[in-house]
């Protein structure tokens, strides 16, 4: 007992001391760099050395290094007031994979331009690698730049952004002045997305298009399907001239195409007891779901989802990149699930499952059915349990799919 509780405590001190790597760091409005207190330092030793000589160069270098220390606070807020901050976010970013955010700063002011100007998030910095910054050079008055900075989301979901400073340390370093803004926006991440062996797409291929699943549709050009009456525009290599001979009208074969394979992804976010590893094996489950529907959707299959949060989710199989975003926009937004193991899940994608339709089991759990027996009987189930999950499923180096343990 002792062992088993000592693992998951080490775990937690890892993962809480990353986040506390990502810790905020906001800027006072007003600060002195260390070059400010070091020449603040000079300054009070000539003060104290004027006073105590009375030479009149001295107080004469003393004054001019009050005025150089007062131009730099008034500069410096002249330089960030006046400053119209536009955000500018992408439609969705994707865990472990980097992300533009760009930044409209139009100068405002009548006659003086703005010089080496800081944006800094203040909300939602623990869901980034690092807290997302960008830098603006200059921008001239009654202008607008655009300034762009990249981020790598660490974990999935809907995340706002709400805060943000500007900030600068012009002219000469002394000086550091910083003011708030604020503009609410939030961005979706969707789950990290690794790569899939050829091995499993080849077997979802191949669950149906052999066998009793086979569904012929009109409309191809691979085996004769029937007769219909000839319309003007269609083929003429096509008219079926043996039963057209009488004095009816024309005929016209017609061929059968084979449907592609319709899989229908259902995922298991059961979580069984509230320790780390469940919420570890939980993520990779969500995370392959959706390398699962992203090289599905690349291979031109059409796919569904059926999932469990707050409320049944199914979603009927299709193609197309809008179906895709909507697919991966509901793993994003997956909450806890404590109610609804896969056996359940099963019964509700059950109604789902036709002839034409293969289910992927995506658990976290241990299941005994092996892949091979689960094709053949139009079912496939992949656990996210490492041993079994790295078989099949790769994803970037670097992911901490603990991020968020301690808040969920």
């Amino acid at each position: 007992m002792p062992v088993c509780r000592c693992k998951p405590m080490a775990k937690r001190s890892a993962s809480s001391k990353a986040s506390r790597r990502r810790q905020i760091r906001r800027k006072p409005s007003l600060d002195f760099s260390v070059t400010g207190l070091i020449y603040c330092t000079m300054m009070m030793f000539i003060g104290l050395a004027a006073i105590n000589t009375q030479a009149n160069l001295l107080f004469g270098v003393f004054g001019l290094m009050i005025g150089i220390l007062l131009v730099s606070f008034f500069i410096s807020g002249t330089v960030i007031g006046k400053l119209k901050t536009e955000r500018i976010l992408p439609d969705h970013a994707i865990v472990g994979r980097p992300t533009a955010i760009h930044y409209d700063i139009t100068n405002q002011k009548r006659y003086w331009p703005s010089l080496s100007v800081t944006v800094t998030e203040i909300d939602s910095v623990a869901a980034f690698s690092r807290q997302p910054s960008a830098y603006l050079l200059h921008v001239a008055n009654k202008m607008t730049a655009t300034i762009p900075t990249e981020i790598t989301a660490l974990r999935r979901g809907v995340f706002e952004l709400d805060r943000f400073q500007l900030s600068t340390s012009f002219p000469f370093g002394f000086v550091k002045r910083a003011i708030d803004r604020r503009q609410r926006d939030t961005v979706l991440v969707l789950p990290a997305i690794g790569t899939m062996s050829r091995e499993l797409m080849r077997r979802f291929r191949s669950a149906e298009s052999v066998g009793v699943n086979v569904r012929p549709s009109s409309g191809g050009t691979d085996e004769f399907y029937g007769a219909k009456e000839y319309r003007a525009g269609e083929n003429p290599r096509l008219i079926y001239w043996k039963r057209s001979a009488g004095a009816g009208p024309l005929v016209v074969r017609e061929m059968t195409r084979v449907s592609p394979p319709k899989l229908l992804v259902v995922i298991d976010d059961y979580r069984r007891d509230d320790s780390l590893q469940t919420f570890v094996e939980v993520e990779y489950a969500i995370a392959m779901a959706a390398t699962t529907i992203d090289q599905a959707m690349e291979a031109g299959l059409p796919i569904g989802l059926v999932a469990w949060a707050d409320g049944w989710t199914t979603v009927t199989p299709n193609r197309g990149k809008r179906h895709r975003l909507d697919l991966l926009t509901v793993l994003a937004k997956l909450g806890i699930n404590r109610r609804y193991d896969h056996t359940a899940l099963l019964e509700k994608a059950r109604p789902f499952c036709k002839s034409d339709t293969t289910a992927i089991v995506i658990t976290p759990q241990d299941i005994s059915l092996n892949l091979g027996q689960s094709v053949r009987g139009g079912l496939i189930t992949l656990s996210s349990i490492q041993e079994k999950r790295d078989r099949y499923f790769q994803f970037p180096k670097g992911l901490d799919f603990s991020l968020g343990y301690a808040e969920k």
